[in-house]
């Protein structure tokens, strides 16, 4: 028997330059039921949100990619969607402190699906589209993809 995919409104553009990472991020979060627009680079991505007629709900974005940093993509693409929540994500050290000032949300690479889904649930029905700065949320999962 085949297993019931979750009924989820939410659409998550994805942007990451590592194909692996990419796939895997895709599937853990098709899986959870979520619509998926992914974009290998910051660039690709601002395409396909200027293509996309419908509400995008969260950029999930990595934070270091060749050409634009997942950091100015957010700002760029915050500016035209006021109500897309912003989580970037970083395997670097110090990559939790790009995001500090603007108030997103965070995920230290690497993750387990289990997280990576949490993460996306707290950010996506937290009350305040912003992170507060009593909880950054820079918990470190030690298990690879």
């Amino acid at each position: 028997m085949a297993a019931l995919v979750p009924v989820v409104f939410e659409t998550i553009l994805v942007v990451e330059d590592t194909p692996i990472v990419l796939a895997t991020v895709r599937l853990i979060l098709t899986n959870a039921g979520y619509t998926v627009l992914e974009a290998t680079s910051a660039e690709h991505a601002i395409q396909i949100e200027s293509d996309f007629p419908g509400v995008i709900h969260l950029l999930l974005s990595d934070v270091m990619m060749p050409g634009m940093s997942g950091s100015d993509l957010a700002k760029i693409l915050g500016e035209r969607r006021k109500d897309m929540r912003v989580m970037l994500m970083s395997g670097y050290p110090g990559g939790d402190l790009l995001v500090l000032n603007y108030g997103w949300y965070f995920m230290h690479k690497p993750f387990v699906p289990s997280g990576l889904l949490q993460r996306v649930k707290e950010v996506l029905h937290s009350a305040d589209r912003r992170q507060g700065s009593d909880h950054f949320g820079t918990e470190h999962l030690s298990v690879s993809l």
